[in-house]
């Protein structure tokens, strides 16, 4: 929880009874490696701090392929929060790629949060700017890179996870093969 706390106090500051309260409205939880948290078309009804373990959030494209779009792991917070904010169905998956623990607020909670606490909405809104942020510089920075540029990229943008999760995930948040970023691999180990 601890880590959770230090997250949020990165972007605004709370007093200890406030920091209670938030402690007082995550809940613990473990989901198993391969299980979806998330799935298209559902409204989300929680937020998460992972604690322990990586997901990944996927897509599916036009031809049906199942894309991913970004890793997650520990000490980060997860979740459509548009979405999740709005009551309205994601377009996206949430996807448990190893055994995770986290901590989830529901939006009865988070509701509540926003109400009893002043900076509540300025925190989130900070946090939610932080989320977006990272993701579009990831990703964009991708658009104009060859798949080596690539892969040297997402192994320092995510130098935690890499030896962590399956190859065919990393192929697909890279826009290559899988038999093409073994290339790729095998000629930056020599």
């Amino acid at each position: 929880m601890d880590e959770l706390v230090n997250y949020i106090l990165q972007f605004g500051h709370l007093n200890q009874q406030q920091v209670d309260l938030v402690k007082s409205k995550f809940q613990r939880r473990e989901i198993p490696k391969e299980t979806f948290f998330l799935e298209a078309g559902k409204v989300p009804k929680e937020l998460i701090f992972i604690s322990d373990g990586i997901m990944r959030i996927i897509y599916y494209n036009h031809k049906g392929d199942e894309i991913t779009k970004y890793f997650a792991s520990e000490n980060q917070l997860v979740g459509d929060i548009a979405n999740f904010n709005l009551g309205t169905p994601t377009a996206e998956y949430l996807q448990a790629i190893t055994p995770c623990t986290y901590l989830a607020i529901s939006k009865k909670d988070m509701d509540e949060l926003s109400q009893t606490i002043i900076t509540w909405d300025l925190i989130m809104s900070k946090i939610a700017a932080k989320c977006l942020s990272d993701k579009v510089n990831k990703i964009s920075a991708m658009m104009t890179e060859d798949a080596m540029q690539r892969y040297l990229n997402f192994l320092e943008s995510f130098p935690t996870i890499a030896n962590r999760i399956p190859l065919s995930y990393i192929a697909s948040f890279l826009g290559i093969t899988q038999s093409s970023l073994s290339r790729i691999r095998k000629n930056t180990k020599s």
